[in-house]
């Protein structure tokens, strides 16, 4: 075997900026290589961080060194990897460089290079979802590889109409993006609304599909998220038979799911897995405890401050005693429990998991124990923040569970100044920005506003599967008729 020395970058090629760039980093390794049978003498340049090593030893190497190979003509015959390019243009051959492509040239051919994919892959085995974690169904969950994800979505949507865009964003990041959506049954409409949002962001780096939520947002100033987020791949493939679109970010394992409402922030995915009754009993119970965690506190400081006349007279007695030695009014010690909780919760989840779940229970119950103990704060109030603090939890989507967090604080201020009356105004400014705000063009209220009763059948309750034939009228689907709701019914059980 013929090997010729090893050279730096400088010694056997011409100095060009591009080069000289790529050759400031560490590594960045170029080699020099003769053919046993041409005589040709060739360089392999690759980023050793980006590349699969034995890919190119056996892959390009060797196939370069024993074969009949004369010029770039031949290099699709000799190697046998299906991602060969010729490239003449610097900027081309930089992105391939960066995207773990190795650099073929030729002594013969200064202005033609070729680019061979060698891409090393680190992706880690798929487990269970984290956060959005179910008792039955599917265990698989998105992991950062947007090649694994779209296996994922497209084992679970055999079909051609799943159509596959692809973007890249970020001048810095050159991050890879692809829109999913079923042709001929999701709104184009809505197809060339996300196309060209996505088309117009300006940013240097898209490190996790997070940036996309809030770039591509209709109102980006809202404390509420427009778009769903999940990392389960059976919601995505369900949401996608309906007619909305998905959004998957390479490096990130969460999708994105558009256009959304506002109930669907309350609707877990393992409610399709479960009895319709039992499915739609929980999804009350969650909307009772989100309006529980985000009222209940306003509520203690309102009454206590300007409205203790409608507490019945068998628990004044109990409220007086548990305040007889606090020195702070209702809205401070509200406010010192609502902030102690907070910070027990931001401690607990930045914490490693193991010290994290320890610090919240005892932390929790220390303080919570000494705070009453020395009359900073009422036992009453106590077990209302404790309350209020778990019902939070029952949010199935992470971003609107801190979103009811948030909500809490503005309620609580106005019901400090103006009581029951400043509740009432909170939650008419609430609701006004609630009515305004849009996913992708589309009501965020719906279908309570606008009011559409057939949409309802999917809201806060879940009707049987075979009640639900017809696609959600808010997406304008082009084919709103999931199936046949006569043929359904013709398929009973014999005894029926």
């Amino acid at each position: 075997m013929k090997w010729l020395k090893r050279k730096s970058v400088d010694e056997g090629m011409e100095k060009k900026d591009w080069i000289q760039t790529l050759a400031k980093s560490k590594d960045f390794k170029s080699s020099y290589y003769c053919n046993q049978k041409t005589n040709v003498q060739f360089c392999l340049s690759f980023f050793s961080t980006l590349v699969d090593e034995e890919i190119v030893q056996q892959g390009i190497l060797s196939p370069l060194l024993r074969s009949d190979f004369h010029s770039m003509d031949d290099l699709k015959k000799v190697i046998p990897l299906e991602d060969i390019q010729i490239c003449d243009t610097p900027s081309k051959i930089e992105e391939n460089l960066c995207n773990g492509f190795v650099l073929l040239t030729i002594e013969t051919e200064e202005e033609r290079y070729g680019c061979i994919a060698a891409k090393k892959e680190i992706v880690r085995s798929l487990t269970p979802p984290e956060v959005e974690i179910s008792v039955v169904g599917p265990k698989e969950a998105f992991v950062e590889s947007m090649e694994t994800n779209l296996n994922l979505i497209r084992s679970r949507l055999p079909i051609k109409e799943l159509i596959v865009e692809e973007f890249t964003i970020g001048s810095l990041s050159k991050t890879k993006i692809a829109v999913l959506h079923i042709e001929g049954i999701t709104n184009q409409e809505n197809v060339n609304t996300v196309r060209q949002r996505l088309k117009d962001v300006e940013y240097d780096a898209i490190t996790d599909s997070s940036y996309i939520v809030q770039i591509i947002s209709d109102n980006s100033n809202s404390p509420f998220p427009q778009l769903l987020d999940t990392e389960r791949p059976d919601r995505v493939a369900a949401v996608l038979s309906e007619g909305k679109i998905a959004i998957i970010v390479d490096g990130s394992p969460h999708a994105l799911i558009t256009p959304t409402t506002f109930v669907n922030f309350f609707s877990a995915f393992e409610d399709y897995f479960l009895n319709w009754i039992i499915a739609s009993f929980f999804r009350l119970l969650r909307v009772f405890a989100v309006s529980f965690s985000v009222l209940v506190t306003p509520l203690y400081v309102a009454v206590l401050t300007y409205h203790y006349e409608i507490i019945p007279h068998d628990l004044l007695g109990t409220l007086i005693s548990s305040r007889r030695i606090v020195p702070f009014p209702p809205v401070l010690e509200a406010l010192f429990l609502e902030v102690t909780i907070e910070l027990l919760r931001e401690a607990g989840a930045r914490l490693p998991t193991k010290v994290g779940q320890t610090i919240g229970i005892v932390g929790g119950i220390v303080i919570g124990t000494a705070s009453v103990e020395a009359g900073l704060t009422s036992n009453v109030l106590l077990i209302l923040i404790a309350l209020a603090a778990l019902a939070s939890f029952t949010t199935p989507i992470y971003k609107m569970g801190n979103t009811i967090r948030v909500l809490r604080f503005p309620f609580l201020f106005f019901a400090h100044l103006w009581g029951l009356i400043g509740i009432v105004f909170c939650f008419c400014i609430l609701l006004a920005h609630l009515i305004r705000l849009t996913s992708l063009g589309r009501p965020f209220l719906e279908p309570f506003y606008p009011p559409r009763v057939i949409d309802l059948k999917d809201s806060l309750i879940r009707v049987p599967f075979k009640n639900s034939a017809i696609r959600p009228e808010f997406l304008r689907t082009e084919n709103p008729i999931r199936f046949s709701k006569k043929k359904a019914k013709m398929k009973k059980d014999i005894e029926e």
